[in-house]
């Protein structure tokens, strides 16, 4: 009988060890009831000659129950504490026992065709499809799309809050010297804008430039006056002075017009004449590619730059935590009808569900070939860790309710056979 405290057993173990202890109860009866009638008979038998036959099938009933009650008992503990071979065989074989049922569990249940024949006849992409698309049930309910939604919000927030801060920046900075510092830009620099004139991507920029140069002139020709006179002798007149800065404004409007209205300004193609040697001497010319690569150099190896990244990094996780915890973010609201919308797809698309379910199968029996020793190996190490007292109750609370049928089989069995080995023999030898 298991030792453990029902007050420490699950509600299921309690329904169980109640069960248990009344088939025990039921199978004890039964034996003791063979014997009372056992006595009985016997004693009258000379008497009554009839009670032989009774006497028989309480003598077979006897037996067979004693032998069941030996054998239901040899497995779990010694009958009667006594150093009988053969007995106590589940805690003795535990170990055995518990790689026996990992192997098992591995061939039989863990293979490539099993999981592909289950998983392919499951309809797993229609049936995630419906329940993502399922709306809320009511008010204050939430649909499940938006209980997924909210679910990996939380996950993703704790591995956030879990990320230390000096790891991130650390690893921010690491990328940046591998993949931007450490490359060269001049070379792939010079080829990219080499390009970008070549197919005269840059007019736009140009143009854009010139516009603003030019709106700025329009709002601001007080900032001429005194920009060039103020360079003049002293004994300049006055008038001249306004004049000179009126015509150095007016020369710059004009200026500015021309390179807007003629695309073949001298001013643009000396524009294009400079990017395209700019682009051939960042690709060609050492000192040009020196001179980058140092700028580039002391602009990563600023502190400043290092503090922007720190302060972007902080500044980006605090949103996102803001956002990931407001189930009214837009944040939020977008995961939620992604989700849907992908319920949605899965539900009515034919042809995307047969693609989702040839990746889940394939991904299943991926997972089952590459670790179902592991899996099974949980078995195993569990089964193993277990003392062997407690493994014993374990199994006998799963099966022993049904072994004690056993016992009370075999006390009616025993019963049948004692009464009819009697009865062939008054049958077959005369005078017994």
């Amino acid at each position: 009988m298991p030792r453990t405290p029902m007050a420490l057993l699950s509600p299921a173990d309690q329904e169980r060890l109640r069960g248990l202890r009344r088939m025990k109860a039921v199978a004890l009866g039964a034996l003791i009831f063979m014997a009372v009638v056992f006595v009985v008979a016997f004693a009258l038998q000379a008497r009554y000659p009839w009670l032989g036959y009774v006497r028989a099938a309480a003598e077979g009933g006897m037996v067979g129950a004693l032998a069941d009650w030996f054998a239901v008992t040899a497995l779990f503990r010694r009958p009667l504490g006594l150093p009988i071979p053969h007995t106590a065989i589940i805690p003795n074989r535990k170990d055995e026992i518990g790689r026996s049922l990992g192997d098992f569990v591995e061939t039989n249940f863990l293979s490539a065709d099993v999981v592909r024949q289950k998983v392919s006849s499951t309809a797993v992409a229609q049936r995630l499809g419906e329940w993502l698309s399922q709306p809320s049930t009511g008010s204050g309910t939430q649909s499940h799309a938006e209980r997924v939604a909210a679910e990996a919000s939380t996950i993703a927030a704790a591995v956030l809050r879990a990320l230390s801060d000096d790891d991130v920046r650390d690893l921010i900075a690491d990328l940046a010297r591998d993949y931007l510092v450490a490359p060269e830009w001049g070379p792939p620099a010079g080829a990219w804008l080499e390009k970008i004139v070549e197919t005269d991507a840059h007019r736009g920029a140009v143009d854009l430039a010139v516009d603003n140069i030019g709106g700025w002139l329009d709002n601001n020709a007080t900032a001429f006056q005194g920009l060039i006179s103020r360079r003049l002798p002293s004994w300049v007149p006055r008038l001249a002075h306004r004049f000179v800065d009126e015509t150095a404004y007016s020369e710059a409007v004009k200026f500015i017009r021309a390179v807007q209205a003629d695309p073949q300004h001298p001013a643009r193609i000396a524009i294009d004449g400079y990017l395209a040697r700019l682009a051939d001497g960042l690709q060609h010319d050492p000192a040009m590619r020196a001179r980058l690569e140092g700028a580039k150099a002391n602009l990563f190896d600023s502190p400043r730059v290092g503090e922007l990244a720190a302060q972007a990094w902080n500044t980006a996780k605090a949103g996102l935590l803001t956002a990931l915890a407001d189930p009214h973010s837009g944040l939020r609201e977008r995961a939620t009808r992604a989700l849907e919308d992908i319920g949605r797809r899965l539900t009515a698309d034919a042809a995307l569900q047969r693609r989702v379910d040839g990746w889940a199968t394939e991904a299943a029996v991926f997972l089952v070939d590459r670790y179902r020793h592991d899996i099974a190996s949980i078995i195993t190490d569990t089964v193993e860790r277990w003392d062997p007292a407690e493994t014993t109750e374990k199994i006998e609370l799963m099966v022993g309710r049904d072994l004690q049928y056993i016992r009370l089989n075999g006390t009616v069995v025993g019963a049948l056979a004692g009464v009819a080995i009697f009865t062939v023999a008054h049958a077959l030898i005369p005078g017994v």
